[in-house]
């Protein structure tokens, strides 16, 4: 009887070719119950409230925070995506702290999801996350955005996961996704961390691992010097680590996620082992990688599918997170003028702020004060394109070109614009257009109320016309 029990334990699994992701086959489907399951279809994003439900530990600073849909719909998206959440840091009289946190969950489990958040003493944001976000408290979000994810259909499906420190989110909701579904897969995981009590998620992944014969998990401490019970690898990322853990690299699709300094470096190394640059994904935020054209690439095709189904679903767009098609009846929310409906069930305690009125948006100022306009015609103007920039509190004209983005040159000419990401993404660079029209191709930076107050992100706007700039 052992030496049976023993045979089935070690016996593989026989599994169909490759991975394929539970949306793939109903995404052409318009007829029959498959019609139903396009709702689970990370079709766009939207903008949508989430109550939080629950709160886990996580080692290393971080805290998983999990969150379903205010409307009672399931939210789809890929893994390695991630969704921007407006908090009230501040209170509910002023402007939320817009955050972008990769979703740490997988999508074939579609009506809760997580997103892990590492606490940085020194932060505006992660501190208040930590201390205030209760089950029951409830959010705006955006989302899902967000070109860095596994594909829908890979009939190979031999990945390479690489994380540093708070970059494990997404790969987790990667390894998550593979070890859920069917099918054969080869996944190496890497996870770099600074100490070896920091690794979060480690008890899963041992679990996961242990399990799922598809999927190793090797662990590194970075440069710090090992403990006398330490069994895993030590030191920062070089080739040679690289060829121990996976010698045949060069056969992978690698996904990495982590401190830039880190993705520079795998960048470099994954070229000194033979993988060739389109096997390589990263979540690049500094705007130096071909995954801006694949964000711009992907939010434009986000928009051709908003436009098709706009009266069919509410007002929504902020950074990235949106709704599901009106095809799937049986779990789509209710619509009014005013926008999404509630679900019904237990009474929610609401920690957003009140941000739909143009009191929302005017910088504090006495509404009924009266303000002189400077008269632009007297602004220095500098630079040579073909439309002219005034810049009110500034008081400078800045002459662009249509096809450049405005905050490179409003910059250089002296105007003081904060930009953190530089790609639509974080929404530091927020401000308000007074008149004139631009072209915007944001990833989930801002909100639809906020567009629709005149407000614009300079760093992925051209300009369409002259304008007159609140900055």
């Amino acid at each position: 009887m052992t030496e049976l029990l023993t045979e089935t334990l070690v016996q593989e699994p026989h599994r169909i070719r490759g991975l394929e992701m539970p949306w793939n086959r109903v995404m052409g489907s318009s007829e029959g119950p498959a019609s139903a399951a396009r709702a689970l279809g990370p079709w766009h994003p939207q903008e949508f409230t989430a109550e939080c439900v629950e709160i886990v530990a996580e080692v290393g600073g971080m805290m998983t925070f999990v969150f379903r849909r205010s409307d009672g719909a399931p939210l789809a998206f890929r893994a390695g995506q991630y969704v921007n959440v407006a908090f009230p840091v501040n209170g509910e009289d002023q402007d939320p702290a817009d955050r972008s946190y990769s979703l740490s969950s997988a999508p074939t489990r579609p009506w809760t999801f997580d997103i892990t958040v590492k606490r940085d003493p020194t932060g505006l944001v992660s501190p208040w996350v930590h201390q205030n976000i209760k089950p029951g408290t409830v959010l705006e979000m955006l989302g899902p955005v967000g070109a860095f994810h596994l594909p829908d259909v890979d009939r190979r499906a031999r990945y390479l996961l690489l994380a540093a420190g708070a970059g494990i989110t997404p790969i987790m909701s990667m390894v998550r996704t593979i070890h859920s579904l069917p099918g054969q897969a080869d996944v190496v995981v890497l996870y770099h961390g600074a100490a070896d009590e920091g690794f979060a998620f480690n008890k899963e992944l041992a679990h996961i691992a242990s399990v799922d014969s598809r999927i190793k998990v090797f662990y590194s401490l970075g440069n710090r010097a090992k403990p006398a019970d330490w069994e895993g690898l030590s030191g920062r990322l070089t080739a040679a680590m690289l060829d121990e853990v996976a010698p045949d690299a060069n056969g992978r699709q690698v996904y990495a996620c982590g401190p830039e300094g880190y993705l520079n470096t795998a960048t470099e190394l994954l070229g000194k082992v033979g993988v060739d640059d389109t096997s390589i994904h990263m979540e690049f935020f500094t705007g130096d990688r071909q995954t801006i054209l694949e964000y711009q690439a992907e939010l434009a095709h986000a928009a051709d599918i908003a436009e098709e189904i706009a009266e069919e679903i509410a007002e929504s767009a902020e950074d990235y997170y949106e709704s599901q098609p009106a095809a799937f009846g049986l779990y789509e929310p209710g619509y009014d003028a005013e926008g999404t409906l509630q679900a019904t069930g237990l009474e929610l305690e609401s920690a957003e702020p009140d941000l739909t009125g143009p009191e929302a948006f005017d910088g504090g100022a006495d509404a009924g004060a009266e303000v002189s306009t400077p008269d632009a015609s007297s602004f220095e103007t500098v630079g040579t394109g073909s439309l002219t920039l005034s810049f009110m509190r500034t008081g400078i004209n800045v002459r662009v070109d249509p096809s450049e983005h405005i905050l490179g040159p409003a910059q250089r000419a002296g105007v003081r614009i904060g930009a953190n990401c530089k790609e639509g993404m974080c929404g530091s660079c927020k401000i308000v257009k007074l008149s004139g029209d631009v072209e915007m191709n944001h990833q989930g930076g801002i909100r639809a109320r906020e567009i629709d107050a005149g407000k614009f992100l300079p760093c992925c706007s051209t300009a369409l016309t002259d304008m007159v700039i609140d900055a």
